[in-house]
């Protein structure tokens, strides 16, 4: 049975996460609930914005590309709700979506991605030749797969985090594939 995991109020973190919880709000309205959870420590939602939010070669539509598959390989619900909304933001169709989920995209290169993301996520680290093959030959690069590898670690840390502790998802649900 898993640990009741309550959602922490700003006024029962730090200082520190207070002002976070503060920026957040200011940004987007409202402190999502997983990132509310982050701050039961003190300095795991600074480290994880900062991390999140680092330059990357990988476009928002990629990232947002990576975050979905990730997400529907690791089941995490949270997060392929969040997702659906930010990929919608980000210019993809809801059919699209769904095919990103699938592990899948009209986009060759697009396609590329997903396909590794996919692969690296379910075999914790190894890919098959074929689909790192493919990947640089969607014209991905050594810096591109580095960068990759660091979304995914993003979003699997998310995954797991919300998957451990289920914390209320607080927003539309995503639909089922």
């Amino acid at each position: 049975m898993k640990k009741q995991f309550l959602i922490p109020t700003r006024d029962e973190v730090t200082p520190t996460n207070q002002a976070i919880f503060d920026n957040l709000k200011k940004a987007l309205g409202f402190v999502p609930n997983l990132y509310a959870a982050i701050a039961y420590s003190d300095t795991g939602l600074a480290r994880y914005l900062a991390y999140q939010n680092a330059k990357t070669t990988l476009t928002n539509k990629e990232k947002e590309a990576v975050n979905l598959i990730i997400s529907q390989v690791n089941e995490c619900q949270y997060c392929l709700s969040a997702h659906t909304v930010i990929g919608r933001m980000n210019g993809f169709s809801d059919e699209q979506i769904l095919d990103l989920r699938r592990g899948k995209s009209e986009n060759p290169k697009l396609n590329a991605l997903v396909q590794l993301a996919a692969d690296i996520t379910r075999n914790r680290g190894n890919a098959a030749d074929e689909t790192v093959a493919d990947f640089y030959a969607n014209g991905y690069t050594n810096e591109n797969l580095v960068d990759l590898i660091l979304q995914i670690s993003d979003k699997t840390a998310m995954n797991y985090l919300h998957n451990l502790t289920d914390i209320a998802v607080d927003f539309p649900a995503a639909p089922a594939l």
